[in-house]
Formats: C-alpha cells, structure tokens, sequence
C-alpha cells in the first residue's frame, strides 16, 4: 500500500492530522506525522523528514502532504537526500483534507486488492 507521510510545520497539527487520517483509514495503513523541529520548535527539517519517507513506504512509494510552502521545500530536499530508490509523490492537496481523502482511498485500494487475491 502506499504510505502517507504528513508533513507540518507544528507537532500538534500532524499529530492531528494523523490522528483523523488514522481513524479514516484504520491502523493497518503505513501513515507517518513529521511535525516540528527535534526540539519541539515551529519549523520543518529535511533530515527527518527523509526518516519519515522511509517509515512511510512498504515498498509502494510515498504520497506527502505538507501545510506550507517551506515545508514543501523541505520534502523535496528530503526526497534528493534519499539513498534507496522510494518513489515519492508530494500532493497538491491541502494537508488535512488531502491526508483524510488519501487514507481513505488507500484503505479502500488495499480491500480491494486483499479480497481480490484472498491476502
């Protein structure tokens, strides 16, 4: 399954976003919140977001979604940081109704699949 990694520039809000994406999609699903600097301040850091790329991805690829432009930025020094072959996708979508809609597809996606080849 594709995984989703939430980008924000605050840990409260990916938590959040997280938190409603998770509830959409069930707990099964690869989704990451990358929120904040390391030491709880606003902002976002490229380096942990090429973490948060890889704790997303099964193998499917990545899907982001980030609230701001700089954490756009971000995520795409991120994904030039990558030494594994990870197909990463950031979305044009908004962060909270992007993440809900992309957990949702991806939960629905993956059913399919599993019904289909009895996995």
């Amino acid at each position: 399954m594709v995984g989703l990694l939430i980008v924000s520039h605050s840990k409260k809000a990916a938590e959040g976003i997280f938190e409603l994406a998770v509830q959409m999609a069930g707990k099964d699903h690869r989704i990451v919140a990358v929120g904040g600097m390391e030491d709880g301040s606003i902002g976002t850091d490229a380096m942990r977001i090429c973490e948060g790329i890889k704790d997303a991805n099964d193998g499917d690829g990545v899907v982001i979604l980030a609230d701001l432009g700089s954490g756009i930025l971000s995520s795409q020094v991120a994904i030039d940081l990558l030494e594994e072959d990870i197909e990463v996708v950031i979305a044009d979508a908004p962060i909270l109704e992007g993440a809900v809609g992309a957990a949702v597809q991806a939960a629905i996606v993956a059913n399919k699949y599993a019904r289909e080849y009895n996995t």
